[in-house]
């Protein structure tokens, strides 16, 4: 059911999770006897708990511990990570940066080029403490950025961009094969993408075979899309739709 916005403009109303509750069954169970594992490919985790692809969330220290603890941690291959060999310097110099400097400070950060050889070095990382290592790029990047995580023994890889469908225009830059990548460039690798927040294109991006879709865009404590660029769906209604 909608309601009108404007003259020949509709809308839906939809949910936050802040918006709703889950309402008890008729059965309880032992909290000692559920079991919380879920599976991505052939990886099995304890916990169903991802954290972000974000440089505030995840270098390799934080992914290992992560791992260890049952979850995945996401290294995001296009940041700080492998554009510095000791990215902790770099990070320990913006957490302790003068908030009138954190800004030049963050944009002279990211000027710097990325090193491909540091993303087969964070694969390699991440594993050598005994933990799967996931990492991710945008969508452009994913087929060059792939191969070199895919050879270093990558155990799952994430295509992640704001918002994410399979069908893309662009004049700048050569558009992802989603179908080719996952079953053929990526074959034996598990591959997870998103975002996404519509039945429609949640289904075409699942007709191309990937282990799992991320489904929401700007639901986060540190994500500022809705806010800002005023897109998305509330993270109860795309995950309802998906």
């Amino acid at each position: 059911m909608g309601m009108w916005i404007g003259r020949g403009r509709k809308a839906r109303r939809a949910y936050g999770l802040d918006e709703i509750a889950l309402v008890p069954g008729n059965v309880t169970l032992d909290p000692e006897d559920t079991d919380t594992s879920w599976q991505v490919g052939q990886h099995k985790f304890a916990i169903p708990i991802l954290a972000a692809a974000m440089d505030g969330v995840v270098d390799v220290p934080f992914a290992i511990e992560m791992g260890r603890s049952g979850g995945i941690g996401i290294l995001n291959l296009e940041g700080v990570q492998t554009r510095y060999d000791d990215p902790a310097e770099v990070l320990q110099a913006i957490a302790t940066a003068d908030p009138d400097k954190a800004t030049p400070l963050l944009q002279k950060v990211y000027t710097a080029p990325i090193k491909e050889e540091l993303i087969a070095r964070r694969v390699e990382e991440i594993k050598a403490a005994g933990v799967k290592a996931v990492v991710s790029s945008i969508p452009n990047k994913a087929r060059r950025y792939g191969a070199i995580a895919k050879e270093a023994g990558v155990d799952i890889f994430v295509v992640q961009s704001t918002v994410t469908t399979v069908r893309f225009v662009s004049s700048r830059s050569d558009t992802l094969d989603f179908r080719t990548f996952i079953q053929k460039d990526m074959a034996g690798v598990p591959v997870i993408v998103g975002n996404t927040v519509t039945s429609e294109a949640c289904l075409e991006l699942m007709a191309c075979e990937p282990a799992a879709v991320l489904v929401g865009v700007g639901p986060g404590e540190a994500c500022t899309t809705r806010g800002v660029l005023g897109l998305g769906v509330p993270q109860v209604t795309a995950t309802a739709d998906c």
